[in-house]
């Protein structure tokens, strides 16, 4: 429409105007080093996802046995006690979903600057499904916390999370951030110029 808005006081102005009038804030149509931050928060969430899969999730002590587990140690115990299901829930929502993540981040994030073989709507759509899945992601954290608040019998047994949930939960934190960060019009930009090209 050829506006741009101020982001400190909202204020709307004619495109290519360089200052607001009202507050003095530079203007900008696209966010400046918006892929830049895309990739940091991408970034610093795949550093905190390999120590979230290394260290422990769980510990459970009891008065004959202590126990560790990692998120695929524990998927896999599960499974040999018969329940394929959770095991299945478990390694969906803690591994693949995560990694599925990490790579649409990154697919997006490419074919801005690069170019993509799917379609602007394709990728405006995976860029939806990322932010939708962003909100459940924190799952596995408080199932954690839940159960190590509910299983707490003194001397008899306990749980109580590992390092890994917290390493996990920044993971989740900086990996949300990473999808925030994206301008998904840069999508739309870069179909643009690759018509005019």
């Amino acid at each position: 429409m050829g506006l741009v808005a101020c982001t400190s006081c909202t204020r709307v102005w004619p495109a290519g105007t360089d200052r607001c009038g009202r507050c003095g804030h530079r203007l900008h149509t696209r966010a400046p080093l918006a892929l830049q931050r895309v990739w940091a928060w991408w970034l610093v969430g795949v550093i905190a996802y390999v120590p979230a899969n290394l260290y422990p999730m769980l510990s459970t002590r009891t008065l004959v046995a202590s126990q560790e587990a990692t998120i695929v140690g524990g998927a896999i115990e599960i499974a040999r006690h018969g329940n394929w299901g959770i095991a299945l829930v478990i390694l969906t929502a803690s591994v693949a979903i995560p990694l599925g993540k990490f790579l649409a981040i990154a697919m997006l994030a490419l074919g801005v600057r690069h170019g993509s073989a799917l379609s602007g709507s394709r990728r405006q759509q995976l860029y939806q499904v990322v932010e939708y899945i962003g909100r459940w992601s924190m799952i596995d954290v408080f199932v954690v916390a839940i159960l190590a608040s509910l299983v707490q019998l003194g001397a008899v047994a306990s749980v109580s999370p590992g390092p890994a949930s917290l390493f996990f939960a920044l993971s989740v934190i900086f990996t949300m951030l990473s999808a925030q960060s994206f301008d998904s019009r840069l999508i739309w930009d870069a179909e643009r110029e690759g018509r005019r090209a």
